[in-house]
Formats: structure tokens, C-alpha cells, sequence
């Protein structure tokens, strides 16, 4: 299995999380045998949404306040807008994320989850892709914006990024990659 013994945090807001791009790259981590982690603000939990219908809720399995990029491999990023909106915004949110970077480790982003990557200034100079409607905020923080499926930038530290829960697939495909290498 490509991720025996990876741990790999999935930082998500308290509701607005797009349920099919929390729960199918949770799967390929753990089909690969890799430990996927829910991290968010508070204890408790987090509810999903299908585009704009409540969906599942899931339980928080470290907040915040307790996570480090230490104790990952990767870090993921779900997409929704209220979910990207709401992590931007937060401050340990925004710390962890850099902390991931700054330690070279891998980061997934789907659709708009990268808000916080931009919140965290660390995607300038770097190519990735999302939901259409963050383009110009990427290039505005001096990132290549795409219209691809999956796009892998090798930077500092290794970016994948996917649009759109149609490009699943091809994103768990190479995240998976990209954590187990």
C-alpha cells in the first residue's frame, strides 16, 4: 500500500465542506493505507454539504489548537465556498497551512479550498487550478491559474490541485502519488 504509515490532515471549517471532496480523497488515503485526520476549529462536528443541501456530518478528530504540520506527511484541503470562506479566516487555520509549507510538505487543494492558501501567502509564483470563480484571486496573489483537471506544481513544496468533484479521479491519483513518493 503507497501510504502505509502516512498521517494526513484534512483541515476543514465547521459546515460548508463539499461532501464528495472531503469523503473520496479520505478514501484513496485510507484504501492506500494511509491514516486521513479531521482537523477544524472546534471538537465536535463538521457538516457537509452537496453544493448548497446539508449532507453528512463528521466528527472532528483534532482542533486547531492541537495540530501541528509535525505530526502529518500532507496536508488536504477540501473545497466549498462557505468551507473555504470560513477557513481563510481563521487564524491557526492559516498558521498551519504555512507550516505545512514551509516544511516542503505535500498539499492537496480542490476547488475553493485554496482561499486559505492565498490567506497564507504561499501560492506566488505557483501554478494550480480551482473552481473558475478564484482565478483572478490567485493571479491577484501572483499565482499561473489553469483550467485543467489536476494540476501538479512542484515547487518549495508539491501543490496538486483539482477544480471540481468531477475531477476526484484524477486528483486522488495523484495525491495519492504524490504522498506516497
Amino acid at each position: 500500500m503507497a501510504l502505509n504509515g502516512k498521517k494526513v490532515a484534512f483541515l476543514v471549517a465547521e459546515e460548508g465542506i463539499e461532501q464528495a471532496e472531503l469523503v473520496e480523497p479520505w478514501k484513496a488515503v485510507a484504501d492506500e493505507g494511509g491514516t486521513p485526520v479531521l482537523v477544524s476549529e472546534k471538537a465536535g462536528e463538521v457538516q457537509a454539504f452537496n453544493h448548497l443541501t446539508p449532507a453528512d456530518t463528521f466528527p472532528v478528530d483534532v482542533t486547531l489548537a492541537d495540530a501541528t504540520a509535525d505530526d502529518y506527511d500532507a496536508l488536504m484541503l477540501p473545497g466549498g465556498v462557505a468551507n473555504g470562506d470560513f477557513v481563510r479566516t481563521q487564524p491557526d487555520a492559516v498558521a498551519l497551512v504555512s507550516a505545512f509549507a514551509a516544511a516542503g510538505k505535500p498539499i492537496g487543494v480542490i476547488c475553493h479550498g485554496g482561499w486559505v492558501l492565498i490567506e497564507a501567502g504561499v501560492v506566488a509564483d505557483r501554478t494550480l487550478t480551482s473552481w473558475p470563480s478564484l482565478q483572478t484571486d490567485y493571479r491577484n496573489a501572483g499565482a499561473r491559474w489553469v483550467d485543467e483537471e489536476v494540476v501538479l506544481d512542484e515547487g518549495p513544496f508539491v501543490l496538486v490541485s483539482s477544480r471540481k468533484p468531477d475531477d476526484l479521479p484524477a486528483f486522488n491519483r495523484e495525491f495519492v502519488a504524490v504522498v506516497g513518493a
